[in-house]
């Protein structure tokens, strides 16, 4: 992110809902979070250069590192402990000398104040080892974050060897939508776009009019060792309203509707017994559960939008309502 998370929390903390509730971080993403740092970590051998620079806080000499113009497709992971760290996607040229990064993937890296008063150094969130700083106000990217990563204190694992798993929520404003699940830990990824209608290449104009049959919904990319689908289908009735038809808040249309676009069976299943227990519960949940079918991305300045304006949605809020 261009904003640092702990400002994040805080907005999140002050603003009111439209439930009337003050916003916070959902208790499963907290509860996701600390259960993956209860377990024991296994920490890799280094060498005396990777000691130097992981333990001791050191840094690798300028345009040395292998990772400096590296262009392949995967996750950067921690050198010490293995921790996905960084996608890819978020990786760019700064000519700086060392590795560059826009954004960390959700609750991979800490930050710290540098010894030298000056700067913020950023830490492998799992087990603590040095990468680098982390730089704000640059305007390199549309996020305006910098993370300065050493190549020694990382390895690059190809998207052909990770196993990942996809989910396609849709809930109003995808915006709002995306803000919230980005933020769980073991979410890889994450792309607004369009799903549901019949005709190709729809663009945001064509969606606005309503009548295309496409809804406006969020493509997660995620980890399966690390979180799974139903804590992100539970996180997603919790963040809008499932019983609105054709609409969320203020913003009304059938592409503003209430769906679950399902990738397998399991998916299926697992939607279907939460829209139960809410049932139960007294929610006249009319979410839709629907196959997957093409999801098209959206315009890039929709993608990761609370991101780059640095604020908090105004029609998305979370509401605990499973035990």
């Amino acid at each position: 992110m261009k904003w640092n998370k702990s400002v994040m929390v805080m907005l999140l903390i002050s603003s009111f809902t439209l439930f009337g509730q003050s916003k916070k971080l959902p208790k499963k993403i907290t509860r996701v979070s600390q259960k993956n740092t209860k377990k024991e970590v296994v920490l890799n051998k280094l060498t005396k250069e990777e000691s130097r620079v992981i333990l001791q806080k050191g840094t690798e000499s300028p345009f040395t590192g292998k990772f400096t113009s590296h262009k392949a497709e995967g996750f950067y992971t921690c050198k010490q402990c293995d921790a996905k760290l960084y996608s890819s996607d978020s990786k760019f040229n700064s000519h700086c000398g060392w590795p560059s990064f826009d954004d960390e993937l959700p609750g991979a890296v800490k930050r710290h104040p540098d010894a030298d008063g000056r700067r913020v150094e950023i830490v492998c969130a799992k087990c603590g080892g040095h990468l680098g700083h982390v730089f704000h106000g640059e305007k390199m990217t549309d996020k305006n974050t910098r993370h300065c990563v050493n190549s020694i204190s990382m390895k690059f694992v190809s998207i052909d060897d990770v196993k990942v798993e996809r989910a396609i929520f849709a809930a109003g404003c995808f915006w709002g939508v995306e803000f919230y699940l980005q933020q769980v830990p073991g979410v890889l990824s994450t792309s607004v776009g369009y799903i549901g209608g019949p005709s190709k290449n729809p663009s945001y104009k064509a969606i606005c009019k309503g009548d295309t049959g496409h809804a406006e919904a969020v493509e997660v990319v995620f980890d399966p060792t690390q979180v799974n689908f139903e804590t992100l289908a539970k996180l997603f009735f919790e963040i809008h309203d499932p019983t609105q038809l054709d609409g969320q808040g203020p913003d009304l249309g059938n592409q503003y509707r209430s769906e679950v676009f399902v990738i397998n069976k399991e998916q299926r299943e697992i939607t279907a017994e939460l829209i139960a227990k809410l049932k139960l519960k007294g929610f006249k949940v009319v979410t839709k559960v629907t196959d997957a079918t093409k999801f098209w991305t959206g315009e890039k300045y929709h993608q990761d939008y609370y991101q780059k304006k640095g604020s908090v949605p105004y029609c998305h809020a979370y509401q605990q309502k499973f035990d």
